[in-house]
């Protein structure tokens, strides 16, 4: 803590006179007002509402930096390959939407004491390919779910953290900025980063973007959607979990469809317990989708979670599926449905990543991380008092 050279302030938290500030906030060099304290314990109290401040300020300053033409100049670039190229130019595609891809900031650096998963130095995971958990579901240890518990906890107020900035204007990129932060000051790991070669701390996918969508520079307009997806690696284990925000004044049918999608997985995840097929669960979701008129993404599904980020089982999210097994206590997966306003079926953009709906209208998603209890279900992501009320349904 700093010391404050005059005593005309008054402390953030209690309002007695302050004669301490907050180090990081000198270093950043924002206003003393809001930043001063009487006491080290003030400091630490306040500690959990203050940090925002910071994160604030320095997206203040990546959204100066990044603005106008002058973003492609400093290393701003539209991504190849799956993330392993880099051009100065809009590819060339057959856009089915109106959405396009906007150039992207350079990868974020983790500090080297943070434990960090197998594929963040080269891109390439080398455990999880080859692993037997790819067709065994595993039975989780209690030290194991501890953990897991402790992870999805940290992930859930990632994305908490990420929902509280969403509006228009914002860029995708500046989301992924606080994600990135809020993940490393939990002294965890955000998984995607580098995983298969993705650039970015999470994905955010807008309007027709089914999933995996990279965070740009293309600011939030008024009337988008977006679903912000957060995994985070802490004590060895993943925790994954994503919703889908309203930007502003969003349309009807866009609202329909988000409640909707977020109404299949609570419906999905009311009939998780020992003895039910994995299969259950796609009939479910296929039938409220259904009811409303809305299509059931078939090309990406739920998966087991754990010391590996993607394994057994499959959960798909359609009728019909071929899944195999019953759940078992003890047993993680996540359940993620994406639901589509128009047709299911999907395309690739040429990043390699960025899956969107091939009518171009739009989809939305939310996925959870389960445990499955002797007497239940156990929502390891759940959200908690503290979350944004970001979800009208929620609080009528």
């Amino acid at each position: 803590m700093a010391e404050v050279g005059e005593a005309t302030l008054c402390c953030a938290q209690c309002g007695k006179p302050a004669h301490l500030q907050c180090p990081k906030c000198v270093e950043l060099k924002l206003p003393r007002e809001g930043a001063a304290f009487c006491t080290q314990d003030c400091f630490k109290a306040s500690w959990g509402s203050h940090k925002s401040v910071h994160l604030k300020a320095k997206l203040s300053s990546l959204a100066t930096e990044t603005s106008g033409a002058a973003s492609l100049s400093d290393g701003w670039l539209y991504c190849l390959r799956k993330g392993q190229a880099r051009t100065p130019k809009l590819p060339h595609f057959d856009w089915a939407g109106t959405l396009r891809p906007y150039p992207i900031s350079k990868k974020r650096v983790v500090p080297v004491h943070i434990d960090q998963p197998d594929w963040a130095d080269d891109g390439i995971p080398k455990i999880e390919p080859n692993s037997d958990l790819q067709h065994v579901v595993e039975i989780k240890t209690p030290e194991l779910i501890a953990r897991m518990r402790e992870t999805c906890r940290i992930a859930r107020e990632v994305l908490d953290a990420a929902a509280r900035i969403i509006r228009p204007g914002v860029t995708t990129d500046e989301i992924d900025a606080v994600v990135h932060e809020a993940t490393v000051a939990a002294g965890a790991y955000p998984s995607p980063l580098n995983y298969h070669f993705f650039p970015k701390s999470c994905c955010t996918s807008v309007n027709e973007v089914i999933c995996h969508g990279i965070p740009d520079a293309r600011k939030l307009e008024d009337g988008d959607i977006v679903n912000v997806d957060v995994t985070v690696y802490y004590k060895g284990v993943h925790g994954d979990l994503n919703e889908t925000f309203f930007v502003g004044n969003v349309d009807e049918a866009s609202q329909r469809l988000v409640q909707c999608t977020y109404e299949c997985l609570e419906k999905a995840i009311s009939i998780v317990k020992p003895g039910v097929r994995f299969r259950e669960i796609g009939e479910v979701i296929n039938r409220h989708a259904s009811m409303s008129g809305l299509s059931v993404v078939k090309s990406y599904c739920g998966h087991g979670i754990g010391e590996l980020f993607h394994c057994a089982p499959n959960i798909p999210h359609y009728s019909r599926n071929k899944a195999v097994g019953v759940m078992k206590a003890g047993q993680t997966f996540t359940i993620e449905p994406m639901i589509n306003a128009g047709v299911w079926r999907d395309r690739m953009w040429p990043d390699g990543w960025t899956a969107v709906t091939a009518d171009g209208k739009r989809s939305a998603q939310f996925e959870h991380t389960l445990l499955v209890t002797e007497a239940g279900v156990e929502v390891l992501t759940a959200r908690l008092p503290t979350s944004p009320k970001v979800f009208p349904w929620l609080s009528s």
